[in-house]
């Protein structure tokens, strides 16, 4: 039988479970992200991540069990998206059910994705659903594949 994978609005209880999963040693080799200090990512996430009206923040659960979350943002006059899965969920298709629900509520066109060139994961799960390679950008020494989806891709 299936897992059932549904998007719902994030909850500040949901917090703690995000920061164990941006913790994680191995989604922190993956995404080349440096994980923040508790206060740190708190802080961001609500004043910068939830706080802020034009982003649209879903959380994923996979059987009702919290699995992660999608965030779409502005960056200047671009709209980009983010994600971030807890790892007893990788490899079972989630993030390409949860990528799919939440493009079909994130409508903005384009939407572009700058994962780190490492995560190969990462930008298949993004090719997949139409995010085409424009080049690449430095973020310090990490070279990061920009990815853009078009209206009709």
């Amino acid at each position: 039988m299936s897992e059932q994978v549904r998007l719902r609005e994030v909850s500040h209880a949901d917090l703690e479970v995000f920061l164990a999963q941006e913790h994680d040693p191995e989604a922190v080799h993956r995404s080349n992200f440096r994980p923040r200090e508790p206060e740190v990512f708190l802080r961001h996430w609500k004043t910068k991540v939830l706080g802020d009206p034009s982003n649209f923040v879903r959380a994923v659960t996979v059987d009702g069990e919290l699995a992660g979350n999608l965030v779409a943002w502005w960056e200047e006059d671009r709209r980009f998206i983010g994600y971030w899965l807890g790892r007893e969920f990788w490899g079972r298709g989630v993030g390409t059910r949860a990528l799919r629900l939440f493009l079909d509520q994130e409508t903005t066109r384009p939407l572009h994705a700058d994962p780190f060139a490492g995560n190969t994961g990462s930008v298949r799960l993004l090719e997949k659903h139409g995010f085409r390679r424009t080049g690449t950008v430095m973020y310090g020494e990490h070279e990061h594949v920009m990815l853009v989806l078009h209206e009709g891709d």
